[in-house]
């Protein structure tokens, strides 16, 4: 009896549209998986990279030096990269002679806009793991109703229904559930965690924008391409802080 209650053989003898969504159940775990240890290494990393980005820029190193070094690097961090677009918007604008307000409002523009593609980028997935998270059950419950129904059909054939031969036919429907279960607990954890990592990274990036837009104020309506005395800049800010 245990052996016909299995969970292998309760999928194997269930009706051909329970056993289709227990499989697209299944192949749709294993996708949400993938994706959960994919998002969780590529904002670990993200996180690494901006740290690390911090630390120099807060080190005292010239930030023109930084944006040359940034420009060599094969994989910047997200950090890097809106770094990168403000000061080359601030320095292009500043060759042209423009205004201190038009060179950082070209500048803060920049850095949005690249904000806001970085953030998309640690964004992509999120809403496949949410729809996991909330059409699994029901897709579950799907195939439970169904398969009540193919078994009660099959009982009213019956002369007589015992236990031993309802017992197996409500279990085939009641996998469906489980496995719509399974799928979806781990999607919406795994969700509310990396929405909360990404709302962390977002502020630490916006911050970030702030902090920089700050430095190229003080430093903007000046004549040449470089953008010197950081150290002093820098130095006025908490290093406990960083």
């Amino acid at each position: 009896m245990s052996q016909n209650l299995s969970i292998t053989a309760l999928v194997l003898q269930a009706s051909p549209v329970v056993q289709v969504v227990i499989a697209g159940l299944a192949v749709v775990s294993v996708v949400s998986w993938a994706v959960i240890f994919a998002k969780l290494i590529g904002l670990k990393r993200v996180r690494g990279g901006n740290e690390g980005f911090e630390r120099e820029f807060w080190s005292g190193r010239s930030l023109t030096e930084m944006n040359q070094a940034i420009g060599s690097k094969p994989s910047t961090a997200p950090m890097e990269r809106i770094f990168a677009s403000g000061m080359r918007e601030f320095l292009k604008l500043r060759e042209r002679r423009l205004d201190a307000g038009a060179q950082l409002d070209g500048a803060r523009r920049a850095m949005r806009a690249s904000y806001q593609r970085e953030v998309d980028v640690a964004e992509s997935n999120l809403s496949f793991l949410a729809s996991v998270g909330s059409v699994s059950p029901y897709v579950g419950l799907f195939g439970t109703v169904w398969g009540i129904m193919h078994a009660f059909t099959t009982f009213g054939t019956l002369q007589q229904v015992t236990l031993s031969s309802v017992a197996p036919a409500i279990a085939e429907a009641l996998v469906a559930t489980a496995i719509g279960l399974f799928a979806a607990i781990p999607a919406v954890v795994a969700y509310n965690r990396l929405a909360r990592d990404i709302d962390r990274i977002a502020i630490q990036l916006e911050t970030f924008i702030e902090e920089f837009t700050n430095i190229l104020q003080r430093n903007a309506g000046g004549s040449g391409a470089g953008v010197s005395g950081a150290t002093q800049i820098h130095t006025t800010q908490a290093p406990g802080a960083r």
